[in-house]
């Protein structure tokens, strides 16, 4: 008979890879376990599932200089598949809970400024340059340095700043939110739902959406974004069977006749790494690329330093883990973006979702980019979420990030006036690079004027040069097209 001692000691063979996957991703170490990396990769998910509908939406829409446009299903297909495959290279090469996909605002400038000027292969073409730079700085380590030149402070009101950004975005993609129509007798730019008023059952969605996650939260309860997300898409389901003309906007919550759709990989590499250079000048490409990569690295910083906050994991020297790697693949991203005709793909502020979740690891990517690539296949099912019900958790990840705005320090102007700009900035201009300008040039001229500007890394002095041309480049160009 064998022992028993010697049975329960032995290590099953389910228990190996379960600890090895423990010990690479460090999951106990950070204070997580695989149930809060699974919930925070499932919440992440829904609430940057959008992308999977929008970017098709923006992209195709627009015509390059020679009337084309691009297929909106192999669109569909080209955003899911580098969503899911760079999702994945960040959790195991990066360990952080940070989710990629084709980055909003990037995309426009692709559509309607660099499409109409040349044909998609070439504008495709800037963003695989844009991101091949963009590595090159991060393999110089200038991009790093960059990162660590910024101070403490700043760092923690570009995290304040991401979470009122994406409150404000969870507001207006519910319909919370909307912009007044430019009429002449008033001024104020946004409103309470459509016309002053909140009306129809989608807001009422995200309504009860919101207080149920905050009421979740306050109890501490496992789980309090995903379930809520979960409960409110089965309300949105019940509401639009039986209410009429109920209107949701890009995803509507209903069951699909087709569980299963076929991608189509038409456009994965259609692109024209130097035909730019045939159409504009080469001022104009060098001006698009700029553009490209400010946003594109600015916005990454931004993200990178606001996650990682959020989640706990900078280092006692205010320093992110594995930054060179997640810089690389966030640039990698970009060239991926570009070589699938996606556009540039980048750090997805919506990863705070999964970290108000409890994730803490890569591991919660496997499951984000797991249903990206599930995606590819069955994008009827997945997308049934509305973004009135994904949208609550946005708002409840914004108040998290909120808390970060006692650690700054507010009696000395010369850092509070730049973090209250950065804070301020992106949210009221809907642009994380724009904020974190703000905030690096106030800094820099506060503390000349103060006669501090040795303080001053002269990496934050290129930078900020770099943002003041960034704001100035309608004129800039101007004058440039005017010689």
């Amino acid at each position: 008979m064998s022992d028993p001692q010697k049975v329960t000691d032995r290590p099953s063979a389910v228990q190996h890879p379960v600890r090895g996957l423990d010990w690479f991703f460090r999951i106990s170490e950070r204070g997580s376990t695989f149930g809060r990396e699974i919930r925070g990769g499932f919440a992440t998910f829904f609430t940057m599932a959008y992308i999977l509908v929008l970017n098709p939406i923006i992209l195709h829409s627009s015509k390059d200089k020679f009337g084309h446009t691009l297929d909106s299903a192999q669109l569909a297909t080209a955003t899911a598949l580098v969503a899911a495959v760079m999702t994945v290279v960040m959790g195991v090469g990066g360990n952080l809970p940070l989710a990629l996909a084709t980055g909003l605002g990037l995309n426009a400038v692709v559509a309607f400024t660099i499409a109409p000027m040349m044909s998609w292969d070439d504008a495709m073409g800037l963003v695989v340059l844009e991101g091949v730079v963009i590595c090159v700085l991060v393999v110089t380590g200038l991009r790093e340095a960059i990162m660590h030149a910024i101070p403490q402070s700043l760092k923690q009101a570009i995290s304040v700043g991401i979470g009122l950004f994406i409150a404000f975005i969870g507001f207006v993609d519910a319909g919370f939110v909307t912009r007044i129509p430019d009429i002449a007798d008033t001024t104020v730019p946004v409103q309470l739902g459509a016309s002053g008023t909140l009306t129809g059952w989608p807001v009422l969605v995200f309504c009860l959406g919101v207080l149920l996650t905050i009421a979740l939260i306050a109890r501490r309860v496992k789980g309090a974004i995903l379930i809520s997300i979960v409960a409110m898409t089965v309300l949105a389901i019940i509401i639009d069977s039986v209410a009429d003309n109920t209107v949701w906007g890009l995803t509507t919550p209903k069951i699909p006749d087709d569980l299963v759709a076929s991608p189509d990989f038409g456009l994965i590499g259609h692109f024209s790494l130097f035909g730019a250079f045939d159409q504009v000048s080469v001022i104009t490409v060098v001006l698009l690329v700029f553009t490209l990569i400010l946003s594109d690295f600015f916005d990454t910083m931004g993200t990178v330093v606001g996650i990682t906050t959020e989640a706990g994991l900078l280092g006692d020297d205010g320093k992110v883990p594995n930054l060179g790697r997640v810089l690389l693949i966030d640039g990698a991203a970009a060239v991926a973006g570009g070589a699938a005709s996606a556009s540039s793909a980048t750090a997805y502020v919506e990863s705070a979702a999964g970290v108000g979740e409890g994730a803490r690891t890569g591991f919660a990517n496997l499951i984000t980019g797991g249903l990206f690539a599930c995606a590819l296949f069955l994008s009827p099912i997945l997308t049934i979420v509305p973004l009135q019900a994904a949208a609550p958790a946005l708002v409840a990840v914004g108040f998290m990030m909120m808390t970060q705005v006692k650690k700054i320090d507010w009696d000395k102007y010369e850092i509070a006036i730049p973090s209250f700009l950065t804070i301020a900035a992106m949210p009221f201009t809907y642009s994380i690079t724009a904020g974190i300008g703000a905030g690096f040039v106030s800094y820099v001229l506060l503390k000349t004027v103060l006669g501090k500007a040795k303080e001053v890394h002269w990496l934050l002095w290129t930078v900020s040069v770099l943002f003041f041309v960034y704001f100035a480049i309608d004129p800039i160009e101007q004058l440039v097209g005017a010689k």
